[in-house]
């Protein structure tokens, strides 16, 4: 059985099994349910090990050449161009359609604040200053990149990373050709140590997903699980049309890149982490679809840290269950921001948990809406950031594809 076909399978056992002890409501099955979430634990946490050794690996050798250093500027254009034109292409999806779905929502008595949901708002809230562009901009360069990877924020590692290969490739001929094999070591001994833990998957995988499904029963009902099907349809709809658009404009079949998606698309659903998916979708651009190292090792790790084709989803669905609760409905001026909004300012959301959240506290407030509506959303945020993610980790494979067309001799 191929991998993907493992994962997929044991994906499907962890949803139909965990359905069944929610149905159950034996206290004894969900806390053997939640008995193995610290398996599943453990499994994504030996794929995050691997994630800063393999991207520096990537981007050393992939950026570390003399001839590739002067085509940085021409990659990075292309990438900033896709990554824009894909979030305009969701935001111009997602806008129309999540009106639409929340037009069928009742207009009877609104649910009660889910437990906690007050208090999450309030934190996130009170977590820190929303980053105005001049914070934003002085924070790109780390005054500490091993601090900065350890505490998560990636785009500025990402950074300090890019101009320490830009320096090796200007570096004498020896000392280049020294470090680009040490690192070029780095990444095969770092892929190596990935297949090990990602043949584990499926066993990760249902540790994961099972207690998730175990506890959705009770979210699942009513106006929240209404939002999270809303949700998932419009996330659904845009990875549906990703499809076509690798087709067209990447020269991909759609099976082809289907296929080699699957099984970062899986870790992603099962981790909620798309720097956890970055090893499987190395795998799948480099050996299933072929793509230029000198591409991926630039491209997946920038679209990992920074590149977030979810927001508009998560921001347009998020803002309208918010209206709807409270009943203030959007307008199209309301609707035109969030899309604005979606579109420019995702790449600045910290590198942090419930660092879009903060994002989107100050948008609810430019459009009207209570901010500890942000509480609910986290209050309900389990089974839309998995969904989030797959759209995240699918959409960094689709740019990673376009830019290689673009930058293509």
């Amino acid at each position: 059985m191929k991998e993907g076909t493992r994962v997929l399978v044991a994906l499907g056992l962890a949803v139909v099994f965990g359905a069944l002890i929610s149905a159950s409501g034996s206290p004894l099955a969900i806390q053997v349910a939640d008995a193995l979430a610290p398996i599943g634990v453990l499994w994504v946490t030996a794929i995050r090990m691997t994630v800063i050794p393999l991207l520096v690996a990537l981007i050393v050798t992939g950026v570390a050449s003399a001839s590739y250093v002067r085509d940085i500027g021409r990659m990075g254009a292309s990438a900033l161009i896709v990554f824009l034109a894909l979030l305009i292409g969701a935001a111009a999806i997602v806008i129309p359609a999540a009106p639409l779905l929340f037009s069928l929502m009742p207009d009877g008595a609104r649910p009660a604040l889910p437990a906690g949901a007050a208090q999450a708002a309030s934190e996130v809230a009170n977590s820190g200053q929303t980053p105005t562009v001049a914070s934003w901009l002085t924070s790109l360069l780390p005054s500490n990149p091993v601090s900065a990877a350890a505490d998560g924020a990636m785009v500025p590692f990402i950074l300090f990373v890019l101009l320490f290969a830009i320096a090796v490739a200007r570096s004498a001929p020896e000392s280049r050709a020294t470090l680009v094999a040490f690192f070029r070591a780095l990444g095969d001994a770092m892929m190596t140590l990935v297949r090990g833990v990602i043949w584990l998957a499926p066993i990760g995988v249902f540790a994961m997903v099972l207690p998730l499904a175990a506890h959705a029963g009770a979210s699942m009902a009513g106006a929240i699980g209404f939002y999270i099907a809303a949700y998932a349809l419009v996330t659904l709809l845009v990875i549906a049309l990703l499809y076509p658009v690798v087709a067209i404009f990447g020269g991909i079949p759609m099976g082809r890149f289907a296929k080699a998606a699957l099984p970062a698309q899986l870790i992603a659903f099962s981790s909620s982490s798309s720097l956890a998916a970055l090893p499987a979708l190395v795998e799948a651009a480099e050996d299933a679809l072929a793509l230029p190292k000198r591409v991926t090792g630039f491209m997946l790790p920038l679209g990992a840290a920074m590149f977030k084709l979810a927001a508009p989803t998560t921001w347009t669905a998020g803002a309208m269950f918010i209206a709807w609760f409270y009943n203030m409905p959007l307008h199209a001026p309301e609707l035109f921001t969030i899309a604005l909004a979606s579109v420019f300012l995702g790449f600045a959301s910290p590198g942090i948990p419930r660092g879009g959240f903060i994002m989107l506290t100050p948008l609810l407030l430019a459009v009207g809406l209570p901010v500890e509506g942000v509480g609910i959303l986290i209050a309900v945020d389990a089974i839309p950031d998995t969904i989030a993610t797959v759209l995240n980790v699918t959409g960094n494979l689709v740019a990673t594809v376009l830019v290689a067309r673009r930058t293509r001799a």
